[in-house]
């Protein structure tokens, strides 16, 4: 069994660009999306995997990752995946002893930039990089399945979010 310990952030500004040691594009989908479970299909550059991810406790779930052919996650993505795609640009960016990866989203979902730190434990120490804003791990508007069926662009309307907070 795999599991997965993350925390999640708003992002203020676009510094970590310039120390970015990498940036990809991703484009995924959900062919299942409920409070138990999820299956994402995922495509960067000539990499394609199917992802299975339990019930999210604190800021652990069980995560089960999977490589498959391009091809057929493309064909999965045109024709299975619930509708809204997600696309999005990550950096990879280090910064003291860790690695944290920042989505810039794109489409329905432009204007979103979450960083993202995985960890070892969830009382696992570790440093705010200076571009963080906000702690949004737990907040279910910000998963990437939610935001494939409710984008930040409608959410930015419907309910306040720590961005919708700072501009007031």
């Amino acid at each position: 069994m795999s599991a997965e310990i993350e925390r999640k952030y708003t992002v203020k500004d676009q510094s970590y660009r310039q120390e970015s040691i990498e940036c990809k594009y991703y484009k995924q989908g959900y062919i299942s999306i409920d409070k138990e479970r999820t299956v994402r299909i995922r495509i960067s550059g000539n990499n394609a995997f199917i992802t299975l991810k339990g019930v999210t406790t604190g800021c652990t779930r069980k995560e089960f990752e999977y490589p498959i052919p391009v091809a057929d996650a493309a064909e999965m993505l045109g024709s299975l995946c619930l509708p809204s795609i997600i696309e999005k640009k990550r950096y990879i960016y280090p910064y003291a002893g860790h690695k944290w990866e920042i989505d810039e989203f794109m489409g329905n979902n432009d204007g979103l930039v979450i960083a993202e730190i995985e960890l070892k434990s969830e009382s696992e120490q570790f440093d705010l990089p200076p571009f963080i804003e906000t702690e949004v791990t737990g907040d279910p508007r910000y998963y990437n399945s939610n935001l494939a069926k409710h984008p930040y662009n409608c959410l930015l309307y419907t309910s306040p979010s720590p961005r919708d907070k700072r501009q007031s």
